[in-house]
């Protein structure tokens, strides 16, 4: 097994349970640190153990009480910590089926800021590093991290607690840790990241146990459900996929998930869970229906209005009225400064300038797409784009 796999995957368990443990999120942090580093030590020695999460918790543990007994202020939750230490907690009836989960809820809590909410849950409980999670939102890495920081002070000022919310209190929260989620998801998406992919549904099943009437969240799941059934074709651009490739059972229950999250109305998630649905469901390419792809975005755009949002409408509209159309619509974007260094803009940028026949121009704008990409699949995949059109 991959050691750094195993970090990403146990990290965001590891501090969770810790810090339901300890209530203190900075010393979860740096325990979490503490034992990553000496797995860094040993296993490449005597190899990963059979259960690396334990190992890791039984070591931060550890670690975290050792730390406690040196600062007299904590001495009196000491005491409680040394009995605890190696028990695990008892389950009790109204906690969430996952730790993680609940700390989801509490740092969507509204105390804080709605910007700061999910930065503080991907950095801190999804294992992301700083610069994922600015790259998550569009932001300059120390922009982020002056959102973490603000983050976890607001929570120790108020004294936010720990705990789980309140059942009237999670369709408040509930936006937060969506985002968060689906945040978790298009980093494995865009990483080629399958357990990143997979635990982001996994969760998101979860929620919908709990919050079945709750259309995003079914809208939520149906998205990514429709998006990941592609996975083992997207290494090309969606027009020369292999569809026989595509999972046919996650398309067909993200379909029909689809269906219950815009009955009765639509959110954001539902929206963009119909349009991969009309990409997922054409028979090819050539059959998709753009123009009422176009018709939802305008509908998303109304909800939900992003750059992003703006980016892939042209996109569907260069489909629908020729790629000289899409281009213009590109061209009123170029302003935009949280384009600004997403790679997607000028990938978008060089496919439609490539169709329209002007190459030197699309091999530049691949160039600054390579160079914005921030993992080594996307930027594979836009140097193979970029080999094309220099051909």
């Amino acid at each position: 097994m991959n050691v750094e796999q195993v970090f990403r995957e146990e990290r965001g368990r590891l501090l969770a349970t810790l810090v339901k443990r300890f209530g203190d999120l900075d010393l979860a942090e740096e325990v979490t640190s503490d034992a990553i580093e000496a797995a860094l030590r040993h296993w490449p020695v005597d190899g990963v153990p059979d259960r690396p999460g334990a190992w890791l918790l039984t070591t931060a543990r550890r670690k975290a009480v050792d730390r406690l007994r040196r600062d007299q202020a904590y001495a009196a939750r000491l005491a409680l910590l040394q009995v605890e230490v190696d028990r695990a907690d008892p389950p009790t009836t109204d906690a969430l089926p996952d730790e993680r989960l609940e700390l989801f809820f509490t740092c969507a809590h509204p105390a804080l800021a709605a910007e700061d909410r999910g930065a503080l849950v991907l950095r801190c409980l999804a294992g992301f590093t700083t610069p994922e999670v600015a790259r998550a939102y569009l932001v300059p890495v120390t922009t982020m991290q002056q959102r973490i920081v603000r983050a976890k002070k607001k929570i120790s000022q108020a004294r936010i607690p720990f705990r789980v919310p309140d059942p009237h209190e999670l369709p408040e929260r509930l936006p937060g840790v969506l985002q968060a989620v689906y945040s978790i998801f298009t980093e494995g998406y865009a990483a080629q990241r399958t357990d990143l992919a997979d635990e982001a549904i996994r969760l998101a099943r979860i929620l919908r146990s709990l919050m079945p009437g709750e259309r995003e969240v079914t809208g939520l799941l149906a998205l990514m459900l429709l998006v990941h059934a592609r996975r083992d074709a997207r290494a090309e651009l969606l027009e020369d996929q292999d569809r026989t490739l595509w999972d046919q059972d996650m398309i067909a229950e993200g379909g029909a998930l689809t269906e219950l999250a815009l009955t009765g109305g639509h959110g954001p998630y539902g929206v963009q869970a119909a349009i991969n649905a009309l990409h997922d469901q054409a028979e090819d390419f050539a059959s998709t229906d753009w123009p009422q792809i176009v018709a939802l975005y305008d509908v998303l755009d109304g909800l939900a209005p992003s750059p992003v949002v703006a980016l892939n409408r042209a996109a569907a509209v260069a489909m629908r009225d020729g790629p000289a159309a899409g281009l213009a619509l590109l061209d009123e974007l170029a302003g935009e400064p949280r384009l600004r260094d997403y790679h997607p803009f000028q990938a978008a940028r060089a496919d439609l300038l490539h169709r329209l026949g002007r190459c030197e121009e699309a091999a530049q704008a691949y160039r600054e797409a390579i160079a914005l990409a921030g993992t080594e699949s996307e930027q594979d995949f836009l140097r193979r784009r970029l080999s094309v059109v220099e051909g």
